[in-house]
């Protein structure tokens, strides 16, 4: 059984010796399948936590924003990294909120207040938190159809989606072709192996080296994982897939809570079975693909999640000021070392 004796272990003893740690840790849940009543009995154990930011980062010189031990699994976020990822309805911190009572294996009196607190960080920005991650989700299952299943022509076309939907994302993170553009577009094939192809126009001038550079690099990235050359493991192929089925419908399930009910519900009880027939790959086909009853699944989430987007009663963006005076009470408390 899982509860708080698992952090006696030796392999948790970081926790009580780091110094970012200790008695600054007030909460460590169980995250992934365990978390979500999914797991199985090949399921890894996924601890997330929050630990406070210490006076020295809060008021001196130094900086803390999480601690990750990959031995065990574990991710604990700074109390201030944590807050940013909240208030942005980051799906993987939002979750934390929201778990079993048994599922949290430790829980001081300020790790309780932030979860009484977490309706200050819904909002409408759920939609796209929550609708990004999904398709992400989606994404995964598409490209790999594509990769192994698809005709060459249907095959560039998913390539042609995802650099497209990475370029959407160059926009938060890279300079802005102001002066010029790069276009992406597919057309007859000049390669002898193919039909169809990608092509790009490339008109930029006075742009920044590095952007340029990361920016062609993302995008072989995603052309060199389609063309990778390799037996197929199919059956782990399969059960990735299946996994990311399972997550992108889990996905939608506590979105619509969100927006619906203002709950953050993590472990899906009456969804238990659903989710466990598509980890288990009932909707998948002999052939590795998904049956039209998974996507007639999806497209009911999908529906639901727009209705639930346009009757929401969250506010369009978080209260920041009631998200501050809650910040600033528990910093002030850990500089008068009221812990």
């Amino acid at each position: 059984m899982i509860n708080s004796e698992l952090l006696k272990s030796e392999a948790y003893s970081f926790i009580q010796s780091n110094e970012h740690l200790g008695r600054y840790v007030i909460l460590l849940g169980l995250a992934g399948s365990y978390s979500y009543g999914t797991n199985n009995e090949k399921s890894d154990i996924d601890v997330r936590g929050v630990t406070l930011n210490r006076k020295s980062d809060l008021i001196g010189l130094t900086h803390f924003e999480q601690y990750v031990d990959t031995q065990t699994d574990t991710t604990i976020y700074s109390f201030m990294k944590l807050i940013t990822l909240l208030l942005s309805c980051n799906p993987n911190t939002i979750e934390l909120l929201g778990l079993n009572q048994e599922h949290y294996l430790y829980l001081h009196p300020f790790g309780q207040e932030l979860i009484d607190n977490a309706h200050l960080f819904l909002s409408k920005r759920a939609i796209h938190s929550f609708g990004g991650y999904a398709d992400a989700q989606l994404r995964r299952l598409q490209n790999a159809m594509a990769r192994y299943s698809y005709p060459q022509k249907e095959k560039e076309q998913h390539i042609f989606n995802s650099v497209k939907n990475a370029m959407y994302d160059f926009r938060k993170r890279y300079e802005p072709f102001e002066n010029g553009a790069i276009r992406l577009y597919t057309d007859k094939a000049l390669n002898p192996d193919f039909e169809t192809e990608i092509f790009v126009d490339a008109n930029l001038s006075h742009y920044p080296l590095r952007d340029y550079k990361n920016i062609w690099n993302e995008m072989n990235n995603i052309v060199r994982d389609y063309d990778k050359l390799g037996k197929r493991n199919r059956k782990k192929d399969d059960n990735h897939l299946n996994k990311h089925a399972m997550h992108l419908i889990r996905l939608f399930m506590m979105a619509i809570d969100i927006l619906e009910k203002g709950e953050i519900r993590t472990y899906r009880k009456e969804e238990h079975e659903l989710l466990l027939a598509i980890r288990n790959g009932s909707y998948q086909n002999a052939d590795g693909t998904f049956r039209a009853e998974f996507y007639e699944l999806l497209n009911d989430y999908e529906r639901k999640l727009g209705v639930a987007a346009a009757h929401t009663t969250l506010p369009d963006e978080p209260d920041m000021a009631r998200v501050q005076a809650y910040v600033m009470a528990v910093n002030e408390r850990v500089i008068r070392d009221e812990l």
